[in-house]
């Protein structure tokens, strides 16, 4: 692509909170076009102007009844997606089958749709992400539980949520016990029979054995704790995100890289270590 050529960008999910601040970051960014965009099938905002929903600015650019209506009015470089994990991995799979560069930030994927879009993107010759969580600061919060986890042999991840979050655990909590089982070490070994007077108070299990715990209440936005123990100490790695405002980079980094991509990328951590 021309260095003078803005990367044309479509938004999947413009009504949400993310899709929102994207649109309103894409429109403020010189090297950044936004194409097209499109939300629930028949909404109300369905063929209204973005900037109703996103800038308060008269864009021209029109909110696409589907993926199949937007991609038939327009050509984008990339399709930024935020619905949710079905719908974002059946987003991509159109996205790709056209040439378009996939960037999945909705959480809850699944291993063996990340192995289908892998496929997928490698067949295509085109670039793909799916970015768990597009906070710089939350991406460290992860590299760092990593890097403890090798000389911790109990940890365990809190993370807490807003209660209209729909998966448990998070994304974002997923993706850090997946670090930690990749170590290919047994954590949390077990010293006494437990016993659990309520099902599943001592929360979930990773397969290298990291317990994972989700709170869901009134007043949380997006929070982990990752808390690592041994014998006379505790480290506990917390990441704390207040609004939209700590994605915005990490997703300008994302829909900019993948267009020079060949195949699948998980993870903002990626183009952290490149630059």
């Amino acid at each position: 692509m021309s260095s003078n050529t803005k990367t044309r960008v479509a938004i999947a999910g413009i009504n949400g909170k993310m899709g929102r601040a994207s649109a309103r970051a894409i429109l403020a960014d010189p090297e950044l076009a936004l194409a097209g965009a499109f939300g629930k099938a028949g909404a109300d905002y369905v063929g209204k102007d973005v900037g109703e929903l996103a800038s308060h600015l008269d864009t021209g650019i029109l909110v696409s009844n589907s993926i199949e209506d937007l991609l038939a009015g327009c050509h984008p470089d990339v399709l930024l997606d935020f619905t949710r994990a079905e719908a974002a991995v059946a987003h991509a799979k159109v996205a790709l089958e056209a040439g378009v560069c996939p960037v999945v930030g909705t959480s809850g994927v699944g291993r063996q749709d990340v192995e289908e879009l892998s496929k997928l993107a490698a067949r295509a010759g085109v670039g793909a992400m799916i970015v768990p969580n597009f906070s710089v600061g939350a991406v460290l919060m992860m590299e760092f539980a990593r890097q403890a986890g090798a000389y911790f042999g109990n940890v365990e991840i809190v993370e807490m949520h807003h209660t209209k979050k729909v998966d448990a655990p998070s994304g974002t909590a997923m993706y850090t016990a997946g670090k930690l089982d990749a170590l290919g070490k047994t954590f949390n070994p077990r010293e006494v029979e437990e016993k659990e007077l309520l099902s599943g108070a001592r929360g979930a299990v990773s397969a290298s054995g990291v317990r994972v715990h989700s709170l869901r209440l009134p007043g949380l936005i997006s929070h982990q704790e990752v808390i690592c123990g041994s014998p006379g100490e505790l480290l506990t790695i917390r990441h704390d995100s207040f609004n939209t405002d700590c994605f915005v980079k990490g997703i300008l980094m994302s829909v900019k890289a993948v267009t020079g991509m060949k195949g699948l990328v998980s993870g903002l951590e990626s183009l952290l270590c490149a630059g």
